[in-house]
């Protein structure tokens, strides 16, 4: 083998190197799903879908129907706003640099999981607004709780989707006693194709998971722990 050509070859990695990188980077997915109780929010999720859908069953009045729905949508909302408290605080901040992309992620996949599991509890009943209507509400009731998130922390993210859904309740009634405002950022008293509604929505979940992305949500472990700072 002559000077040149050994050269060329690449120098060898430790033994397994290749393998282990895949696992590692399976490893941390699981650890981070795990920090931020996503299984047990996607139980949580999956319990909401089925209460409305056992609700959808009960005689309903045109007025309660309209608003059975945003109930189940905000808590679920709320449940994904939850899950971005992390218990490492400012440390996992600074040291994962992967922290950004699984944040997405997970917000992304919770919020599609919510809005599947109910639309799919929808099917076959009489669901308000259909399967848009959830769409909806549910990005932009999550956006409102990322938002809560980056500024009072994930511990305390599920108000803002809660509170919200007040406003909102209040305004379908306004709505149905014929004294409702017109805007679009009251979304879920606007009807399903409502294309400012939609916009507006989109607009606050697009921010949530932005802020979510980049800053996180604003915990510390001693906040976690129960501690003031």
């Amino acid at each position: 083998m002559t000077t040149g050509a050994a050269r060329q070859v690449p120098p060898a990695g430790p033994p397994g190197r290749g393998a282990r990188l895949p696992l590692a980077g399976l490893r941390l997915v699981q650890l981070h799903l795990a920090s931020r109780r996503v299984p047990v929010a996607v139980a949580a999720v999956a319990a909401c879908a089925a209460g409305l859908r056992i609700a959808l069953h009960w005689p309903w009045d045109t007025y309660g129907a309209v608003q059975l729905p945003l109930v189940f949508e905000a808590a679920s909302a709320a449940v994904i706003a939850v899950t971005t408290a992390s218990p490492f605080g400012e440390p996992e901040r600074v040291t994962g640099r992967w922290l950004p992309f699984l944040r997405l992620a997970t917000a992304l996949a919770l919020t599609a999981v919510a809005a599947g599991a109910l639309m799919a509890a929808g099917t076959g009943a009489h669901l308000t607004g259909g399967a848009l209507d959830v769409l909806r509400n549910v990005a932009g009731l999550t956006g409102i709780g990322l938002l809560c998130a980056a500024v009072i922390g994930g511990g305390l993210a599920w108000a803002g989707p809660l509170a919200y859904m007040v406003v909102a309740a209040y305004e379908l009634y306004a709505a149905w006693h014929g004294g409702a405002l017109t805007t679009p950022w009251i979304w879920p008293a606007r009807p399903p194709h409502d294309a400012g509604a939609a916009i507006c929505a989109g607009l606050v979940f697009a921010a949530g998971m932005l802020v979510i992305t980049v800053r996180g949500a604003r915990d510390s472990t001693s906040v976690l722990s129960g501690r003031d700072e």
